[in-house]
């Protein structure tokens, strides 16, 4: 294993591997599917900061899409000037345009470290990855409420989960979308574009995961509604608040 694995290996995957295997260890009835869920939701409110400073930035960009054209037209020969005032606009509304990448960088290696988990963590050889105060289950019994097999695939939680990612997308979409001149091709083409996103992602996470073992799904499964809860929480708030009812 090279330096970067090594890093991966002892930074994330070990401890991720480590925490569901207590998780199992000590939830009655040692049930690996809880012990996923469990997992997921302890990640997602760790990064909630992260994702609710994405969130917010996300909403605000698409309220400013109609200054942001308006200054595209307006310097439209001025690259120069455009980019000056589009930075303004942005530090007017105080948001970072590059800050939603963020949370994606940083979930990034999370989830990769979250697959190894999910994939390889049934494989009794793992056990080696073990802190020395972690008990060895020995085993690992990899089926979720004694009826779904977790470390096979299983076409009823691809089909969840893409339905999941729909609605979290559709959640989303909805509160972003504003009426569209049926004159302005650039807008039209955009709006099309985001309608056929909507469902192509769902199709692409059902194709993934109806191969992978049901685990990863599970898993899928729980972050999506973790987002979507956190949308609706984050984003009512944001439209309850002062600032936006005196826009």
């Amino acid at each position: 294993m090279g330096f970067i694995g090594s890093l991966f290996n002892t930074i994330l995957y070990q401890p991720l591997f480590n925490a569901l295997i207590i998780l199992y260890v000590f939830l009655p009835g040692h049930d690996f599917g809880l012990s996923i869920i469990i997992l997921t939701a302890v990640i997602r409110i760790i990064l909630f900061p992260l994702m609710a400073g994405s969130i917010r930035a996300q909403k605000v960009l698409s309220e400013i899409q109609p200054k942001l054209k308006e200054i595209q037209q307006k310097f439209k020969d001025d690259r120069e000037r455009q980019m000056r005032e589009t930075m303004a606009l942005y530090r007017e509304n105080k948001i970072n345009p590059f800050g939603s990448l963020l949370p994606l960088l940083v979930q990034l290696p999370i989830l990769f470290a979250l697959y190894r988990v999910f994939w390889k963590g049934l494989n009794p050889g793992e056990m080696a990855n073990l802190y020395g105060f972690v008990p060895n289950p020995g085993s690992i019994d990899p089926t979720f409420l004694g009826i779904v097999d977790l470390a096979q695939p299983s076409l009823i939680l691809a089909l969840l989960a893409g339905a999941a990612q729909f609605f979290q997308a559709k959640m989303m979409t909805k509160r972003q979308q504003k009426p569209v001149d049926k004159n302005d091709r650039g807008a039209n083409i955009s709006n099309m574009m985001s309608k056929q996103m909507l469902y192509f992602f769902p199709l692409f996470t059902v194709l993934i995961l109806w191969k992978l073992p049901a685990a990863i799904g599970l898993y899928w499964i729980t972050t999506s509604l973790f987002t979507i809860l956190q949308q609706y929480l984050i984003l009512k708030k944001q439209n309850n608040s002062p600032n936006v009812q005196s826009r």
